[in-house]
């Protein structure tokens, strides 16, 4: 647990936080950014901005290294919803007026595609089951009238990693339509070069809350080249010709605390191949440990089918008691999340073999005691 002693302040030796793809732990040197931002709003009063843009400008960075973009354009925003209102404001949906999506995307598309569809806009749902073939369903979907397609690239509720989103931007690219992928769950836990992904002309949003561990405010929108000529109709009072995707007025304080977080990060060698090692071994041990447990099927199961590389970074376990489990979990001190009929086991590179194990173990007996009850 060499990596725990970083992260003292949130007491990650002392706890069993499985919640790691969904909120992580900040190591002790985010408070150091926190601090550092006052100090220099209390220094620099308004002048505080220039030092405020070398932070954000930190963040950028930090994300063209994700995603093995040196010369990526990215804006910056609080949320994913901020990005995609912008992102959605700059296509021309009186001629295009279709967005292809899927029935699985995370609340932040979810509820402003639903939104719009109420309000006319044609939003085409293609099935996310089975994940195997969703890319080339939703190729098949993409037509003339299509605008954009947004589609996460690993799922949020099951941790299946989307396949073959290469075929979804070649569609694109024939109809003249956008591809945006929501890589949320994959930054940070699964490598995504671009280039090789073949989504080097995708745009591509994400945010630092998760496996980042970046803490809120901290989002991003990677802007493809050949966009350079798209002008978001609701963009902040800082976007010009310059810069047409950049907000309005913002509490830096989040940028500082990411500037720390990602310094941090490259000094203990956090890379994506080392983040990805890591999150295999630990899934992995997870997933073991579950299986050994033996419990019946129809209380609470895992997708055994799919190979350990189909997954991002946590356990889902299929459960129709799943909510009660969590509680269950939650009283005896270890904290996960659930999502409907998945309670979602989520394990971080700060945390020891032994934590997991003694987390399954007391899964094991909430479960029996369910099972009895």
């Amino acid at each position: 647990m060499t990596l725990a002693v970083h992260y003292r302040r949130f007491r990650v030796a002392e706890r069993l936080l499985l919640t790691g793809h969904s909120h992580q732990a900040w190591p002790d040197v985010a408070r150091e950014g926190v601090l550092e931002a006052w100090d220099d709003a209390a220094r620099e009063a308004g002048a505080k901005w220039a030092r405020a843009e070398a932070k954000a400008e930190r963040l950028r960075d930090g994300v063209r290294g994700l995603l093995d973009d040196p010369d990526g354009t990215v804006a910056l925003g609080a949320s994913t919803h901020d990005l995609l209102v912008r992102f959605l404001s700059a296509l021309d949906l009186r001629t295009r007026p279709r967005i292809v999506t899927t029935d699985a995307e995370f609340h932040s598309a979810r509820h402003l595609l639903d939104n719009l569809a109420t309000a006319g806009l044609d939003v085409l749902h293609v099935p996310a089951h089975p994940v195997a073939t969703l890319a080339e369903r939703l190729a098949g979907a993409v037509d003339d009238r299509t605008a954009a397609v947004v589609v996460s690239s690993v799922r949020y509720e099951t941790s299946e990693v989307v396949p073959h989103l290469d075929a979804v931007a070649a569609a694109c690219a024939r109809v003249g339509a956008e591809l945006l992928v929501d890589a949320y769950h994959q930054l940070g836990v699964v490598p995504l070069a671009l280039g090789e992904a073949g989504l080097a002309e995708a745009w591509v949003v994400g945010g630092g809350y998760k496996y980042l561990q970046l803490g809120e405010g901290c989002c991003f929108l990677r802007i493809p080249p050949h966009a350079a000529t798209l002008r978001p109709v609701l963009s902040g009072w800082y976007a010009d010709e310059r810069d047409p995707w950049a907000g309005a007025t913002y509490d830096p304080t989040s940028h500082y605390r990411a500037a720390r977080v990602l310094d941090f990060f490259a000094e203990q060698g956090l890379t994506p191949p080392r983040l990805r090692a890591i999150s295999l071994h630990q899934r992995g041990l997870l997933a073991a440990a579950f299986d050994d447990l033996d419990l019946p099927p129809g209380l609470v199961t895992r997708d055994r089918e799919t190979p350990a590389e189909g997954f991002g970074g946590f356990l889902a376990l299929r459960s129709p008691h799943a909510a009660t489990l969590q509680g269950a979990l939650a009283e005896r001190g270890v904290t996960t999340d659930c999502r409907g009929t998945y309670l979602r086991l989520g394990p971080a590179p700060y945390l020891g073999d032994d934590q997991l194990s003694a987390a399954i173990a007391v899964l094991g007996e909430v479960a029996r005691a369910q099972n009895t009850a």
